[in-house]
Order: structure tokens, then C-alpha cells, then sequence
């Protein structure tokens, strides 16, 4: 098959499931309706899903070798901007591109089911919920996505916008994709009293700001400048008044590294740092380690030779940028401990106004030509994998 032409040819369709998904947008685990309506979209292309913990999977061909094909489908609670006649009216939003992911390889698991008959293997679908919390692969690994088929190789895409316009596919055969992530949380002990007498109580909001502070002295003097590290507090919590100083305050955030060692010395320092601070000033914390995640590594031959696949496809303009980095994060990473997988990123963006804003923005605008390049580039790696792998056992 020609999945390119037949890409372009299921354009309009593909692009409709994407608008609906994000008019529809979900978040964290629990998906009802994007789940039901992935779930009725493959029963249509002849394809019998599953559920795999608060996922979707289903597989396409038969025997071995087999390729598991990833897209996260949440999103996040952002009120959106974006001004789009398909806009989401109900707090969240697809702002990270998820929504064009599902839409992507729905349509590529439409064309490899009307091509099974010449499949040299398996292909396992993994629609997965909540990525943006870390949570979703651990979830679909602990229900067996790992097994019932074992897959021998997997891969995954992800959306870049900004002034990227189509076109563009970033990977990295050689080192780490992407960086590890600890989120964590911060619950600062006080002791609550009128503003009038500060003496009288423990101010955990101010405990809380020299926690802030300190952190960020962690990156800039105790780790190393040529290692990428970013602590972000994304959350500051505390207080109903203005006149109250309260008992408690919260800080959230994330710490985000490429060098394990780096990763395990901040967060040793971390700890350290706020439970000193919180003594200094009479308070006490509790630090829980929301969700850790380690950095994603690519599978160097697996990489290479999906780049020399997705270069073969035929789509014009289509180019690499090998040894590309993105300082985000992905739970992707799992899997990827787990079996060879291979991860890249497609520019969807533009070089207008609709450019200005970058993922996680609610005014974030995604170019739909990149689903025909997705679906395709899809199909045409998963399908050809299995050819030149279909000796394997």
C-alpha cells in the first residue's frame, strides 16, 4: 500500500476525529469519552480494542516479530484561547497535542488493517491516558501492555509548534530524547494566627518562599552548567485571608535532568534543603515524590533505521534533524526501559501570529497537515519493520 496517498486520501477524516478529540478534551486517568469513541472508531475499521487498565489496545496482523505503536490521548486543565471554531468549552484543553496524536494513529491503524494481509507480524496499538501526570504507562504496563503479545520494538511521536511549521521530524540516535522528571510536593507545617501577631504563630508561607528561593540555588551553584536542570515550583498554595497567617502551605513542582547522577544528588540536596529551612524557622515539612520518571532513551539502531524508513515515504519537504534534545519530559521513557523504542518529534506549528505560542499555552494553535505525515509515517515504519524483521523469533 501507499500510505501516503492513502494518508491523503483519509485527510478530511482524520482531521475530523482530531477536532472532535479536542473539543471533547479529557485529563489525568480517567477518559470515559475519548476512550469510548477511540474505542468505536477501531471497531469500524474492523478492529476488535481492548481495554488495558484506563487505556486502549488492540493489535493488527498476526505471529511475530511485533511493534507496539504509541499516542497518549489527555489533556490539560487550561481554558482555552485558542480561538478555534472547535474550541473545548469545558476548562481543559489540548494543548500538548495529544488529540492529533490519537487522530494519527487511528488513521494509521485504519490503513495497516486494510493492508494486514501483507503484514510480516503484529502491530499492537497503545492509546494511553494520562501522560501529562506521569501516570498513564505505568497504568497500561501493570494491565499488560507489555505482554499478550510481548512487542519487540515500539515507537512514538510527539507535536512540536511554535515557528515550526510542518515538516520537520527531530530524533536522536545516540544519546538521551528527553529528560527525566521528579514531581514533587512540598507540604510546609505552621502554626496558624492572626496577621496582627506573626509572634504568635509560624509562618509557612514564609518558610515556603526561602524554600522557593533555595531551590533555585540548588541549579544555579550545585549543578553542573554543561547538564541540563530545570526545578520549576508550578504551585504555591496557602491562606484564605489576608489578615490570617494559615497552618499549612504546599508547594508543587517538577525537577527535570538528563544525568542520573546530577537527578539523584538534587534530590538528596532537596530534601535536605527544606526540611533545614522549615527547622530554621520553627516549621516543619513532608516532601512526597508525586511521580518519577526517568529520562528517554532511544534505541540507537531502532532510531536510525526509522529515520531511513520515514526518509523513504516519499513525503516532499520531509527532513531530519538527528541528535535533537527536548528538555520536557515523557512517561514514554517506561516503555522504553523496558523493550528498544524510538521517539520523535514532528514540527506542527507555523511562521505567522499562530506561531507565537508554544505547547502548554491556551492560546496554542497546531497545523493539521501534520496528521497526514504522522498517519503515513505510522503505518509506513510499523509496516516495513516487520518486514525486514520477520525472520525474528
Amino acid at each position: 500500500m501507499d500510505y501516503y496517498k492513502r494518508a491523503n486520501e483519509l485527510k478530511e477524516d482524520t482531521i475530523e476525529i482530531r477536532r472532535y478529540l479536542h473539543k471533547n478534551a479529557e485529563v489525568g486517568l480517567d477518559l470515559p469519552n475519548t476512550v469510548e469513541y477511540v474505542m468505536k472508531q477501531l471497531k469500524e475499521y474492523g478492529i476488535q480494542p481492548q481495554l488495558c487498565g484506563h487505556g486502549v489496545t488492540a493489535t493488527i496482523g498476526k505471529g511475530k516479530p511485533v511493534i507496539l505503536l504509541r499516542a497518549d490521548m489527555d489533556a490539560l486543565p487550561i481554558t482555552e484561547l485558542s480561538g478555534e471554531e472547535f474550541t473545548c468549552t469545558s476548562g481543559n484543553m489540548h494543548a500538548c497535542g495529544h488529540d492529533i496524536h490519537t487522530a494519527m494513529l487511528l488513521t494509521a491503524a485504519r490503513m495497516l488493517k486494510e493492508d494486514e494481509d501483507h503484514l510480516h507480524g503484529t502491530v499492537k496499538l497503545m492509546f494511553q491516558s494520562a501522560e501529562e501526570i506521569f501516570k498513564g504507562a505505568n497504568d497500561m504496563i501493570e494491565h499488560g501492555i507489555l505482554d499478550h503479545p510481548r512487542p519487540d520494538a515500539a515507537m512514538a511521536y510527539h507535536m512540536m509548534i511554535g515557528k515550526n511549521q510542518v515538516g520537520t521530524y527531530m530524533y536522536n540516535a545516540g544519546g538521551i530524547m528527553m529528560n527525566s522528571v521528579d514531581e514533587f510536593k512540598i507540604t510546609i507545617h505552621g502554626k496558624g494566627t492572626h496577621g496582627a501577631y506573626p509572634h504568635q504563630g509560624i509562618d509557612p508561607i514564609n518558610i515556603g518562599v526561602h524554600i522557593h528561593l533555595a531551590l533555585q540555588e540548588l541549579i544555579s551553584r550545585e549543578a553542573n552548567p554543561q547538564d541540563i536542570c530545570t526545578l520549576t515550583i508550578g504551585k504555591f498554595n496557602a491562606g484564605s485571608a489576608a489578615n490570617i497567617i494559615p497552618e499549612s502551605a504546599i508547594l508543587q513542582g517538577t525537577l527535570r535532568t538528563n544525568n542520573v547522577s546530577t537527578r539523584e544528588n538534587l534530590l538528596s540536596r532537596m530534601k535536605e534543603v527544606c526540611h533545614k529551612i522549615a527547622d530554621t524557622y520553627r516549621g516543619t515539612v513532608e516532601i512526597e515524590m508525586v511521580s518519577t520518571v526517568p529520562p528517554l532513551m532511544c534505541d540507537p539502531q531502532l532510531t536510525l533505521e526509522m529515520a531511513e524508513y520515514m526518509s523513504q515515504i516519499g513525503i516532499e519537504g520531509l527532513k531530519g534533524i538527528p541528535n535533537s534534545i527536548a528538555t520536557a519530559s515523557e512517561d514514554f521513557a517506561i516503555i522504553a526501559e523496558k523493550i528498544p523504542t524510538t521517539y520523535m518529534i514532528l514540527t506542527a506549528g507555523f511562521m505567522d501570529e499562530r506561531g507565537d505560542y508554544p505547547l502548554h499555552h491556551p492560546k496554542a494553535q497546531f497545523d493539521e497537515n501534520v496528521c497526514v505525515i504522522g498517519a503515513a509515517c505510522f503505518a509506513y515504519c510499523a509496516s516495513h519493520w516487520l518486514g525486514n524483521h520477520k525472520n525474528r523469533t
